[in-house]
């Protein structure tokens, strides 16, 4: 095999892209999830120091943005609804006198939702100074709280991302004379990205027995598309200047070898370019096959549609 490469050109072996010797020498594991995080963890700091609610919330995805939302709000009035139990019966007009302590729970627990949402029923008040100013801190927190999860919601519905699609697997397939490393990818949402650009790193153990990895970035056939309104098809020939030109799966899975994929676009919707980035190891590989078509070329309104569903498809290359 080759030296470690840039571009096509020869490179020095120490070249990681940012994961360092240390994660290159230690790491068993892939150093890219197929959903674009890392491997590493960060130990070392406090609590509040290492984790931030906001980029957590920012970040974790809408089922559970929602649960989480639902279970907070359910829980502050829970707790508010302990608070008003605690002050007594006489605290509130309109609290039907000799109810089993759950049932007068469930009454102060939905007085509490009234007031954190700002329903007033008027079927039940206030009357005592601990009571009212009970109300006035709970107005207060539910003001406040309902503030962040607006802003919170804002920032998750405005933050760029992309909805590009990779395909399950990368192909070992042919390519006019020889053969190719091949993925597909597709814009999964109905805006459109412009300026798309890609790079494919290789990554696998280092031939010579030291610890460590060797890092080759692939010449692409191309490497950039203007627009992506159907699917593009990355490919790298493999040729004799090609890290990959003896590659097999035995060998493939021997030195650990793992595909990492770098994606840029320019999303129109949010005027901002975005990153995307996925990996392929060893047995995300597949030898000897290419992807299936998936375009209709005989609709009848003469419109070229591509079926995503089927972006992950393959045949055999005879």
């Amino acid at each position: 095999m080759t030296e470690p490469l840039r571009n096509g050109l020869p490179d020095t072996p120490d070249q990681d892209l940012g994961f360092g010797t240390v994660v290159s020498r230690e790491s068993r594991q892939r150093l890219l999830n197929r959903d674009g995080t890392f491997n590493v963890r960060r130990d070392g700091l406090g609590f509040f120091q290492s984790h931030s609610a906001y980029h957590f919330l920012l970040t974790i995805s809408w089922p559970r943005f929602l649960l989480l939302t639902a279970g907070a709000f359910l829980l502050l009035n829970a707790g508010f609804g302990l608070l008003y139990l605690g002050l007594g019966g006489e605290a509130f007009s309109g609290l039907p006198a000799g109810q089993p302590v759950f049932q007068r729970f469930l009454s102060l627990f939905f007085f509490s939702v009234h007031t954190s949402a700002t329903i007033g029923y008027g079927n039940m008040a206030p009357v005592s100074l601990a009571a009212n100013f009970a109300v006035v801190l709970e107005a207060l927190v539910a003001l406040i709280g309902a503030s962040v999860t607006a802003g919170v919601v804002f920032a998750r519905v405005s933050r760029p991302t992309a909805g590009i699609i990779f395909s399950e697997r990368a192909i070992i397939g042919p390519l006019r004379e020889g053969r190719a490393l091949m993925l597909r990818i597709a814009n999964g949402r109905d805006d459109q990205v412009m300026d798309v650009g890609a790079r494919i790193v290789f990554a696998r153990r280092r031939l010579d027995g030291r610890p460590g990895r060797d890092y080759f970035i692939l010449p692409l056939e191309r490497d950039r598309v203007e627009m992506l309104p159907l699917t593009w098809t990355i490919v790298h020939p493999i040729d004799e200047r090609s890290p990959l030109r003896e590659l097999t799966p035995e060998w493939l899975r021997l030195v650990d070898g793992e595909f990492l994929v770098l994606l840029e676009a320019f999303g129109e919707t949010f005027s901002q370019y975005v990153h995307v980035r996925t990996s392929y190891q060893a047995d995300e590989v597949v030898f000897g096959r290419k992807f299936k078509d998936i375009f209709q070329h005989d609709a009848p309104d003469g419109i070229l549609r591509v079926d995503l569903k089927r972006i992950h498809e393959l045949e055999d290359a005879t």
